[in-house]
């Protein structure tokens, strides 16, 4: 199966082209901005690389966020597009779970890996995943807050992990004093990658949608504050 996977949700942009696990092409460039400007032709160079034609897809994937309101839109949008043009599925999965995995191939050792990305405000978007499923699906929870809400996996799990993500380390001294064992990933943004890798396993359902954790700054004209 060849999946053509995207991401665009937080501070990167990248896009792989897999053939059942196997990486044709791949670029990752990280950026603040620029996403949808960057994308298209970070897609067609990646084809024209690997020798491959848009009909040769089989899937799309995509990454559904939390991420930026804006960032999330272009990566969708880009995805729902090419699964229309190709009448293929488009598969969402999330940007947490896409750090997670990385984490855990980087750190083969730690027995689940916590994502956790900048939300500001003194929040993060938060994640945990183990080597074969997600085990806790992604919320918006402060910062102090995140020790407690790890309790219960670390006593399934132990309390050895990986963190990635913006927010590991702010996280990092608040998980020691709890008596979590952490290594450090590296990993701060998702990786279409391992989006490809998690959607060649996933079902297929309804088109993606962006994943919103916490309701946009920006409102629309008339609409209630």
């Amino acid at each position: 199966m060849i999946i053509l996977a995207v991401d665009t949700a937080l501070g990167a942009c990248s896009a792989a082209l897999l053939s059942d696990g196997r990486v044709l092409a791949h670029e990752h460039r990280e950026m603040a901005r620029g996403h949808a400007e960057a994308l298209a032709p970070m897609v067609d160079d990646l084809m024209r690389r690997a020798g491959r034609a848009f009909s040769d897809i089989d899937r799309i994937a995509v990454t559904t966020g939390p991420g930026t309101f804006a960032g999330q839109r272009v990566g969708l949008a880009f995805a729902r597009a090419v699964a229309l043009a190709l009448k293929k599925p488009a598969v969402g999965v999330t940007t947490l779970d896409a750090m997670a995995v990385e984490a855990l191939e980087r750190n083969p050792s730690a027995a689940w890996a916590v994502a956790a990305s900048d939300a500001k405000r003194g929040e993060i978007y938060l994640g945990a995943r183990g080597s074969d499923a997600s085990l806790l699906e992604p919320v918006l929870v402060p910062l102090i807050e995140v020790p407690t809400r790890l309790v219960s996996l670390a006593e399934r799990c132990g309390p050895a992990l990986t963190l990635a993500g913006t927010a590991a380390d702010a996280l990092a001294p608040l998980l020691r004093a709890a008596g979590f064992t952490l290594s450090d990933s590296l990993v701060r943004q998702p990786d279409a990658i391992f989006v490809a890798q998690l959607a060649l396993v996933a079902p297929i359902g309804p088109p993606p949608k962006p994943l919103y954790l916490r309701p946009p700054d920006a409102k629309l004209p008339g609409t209630a504050p």
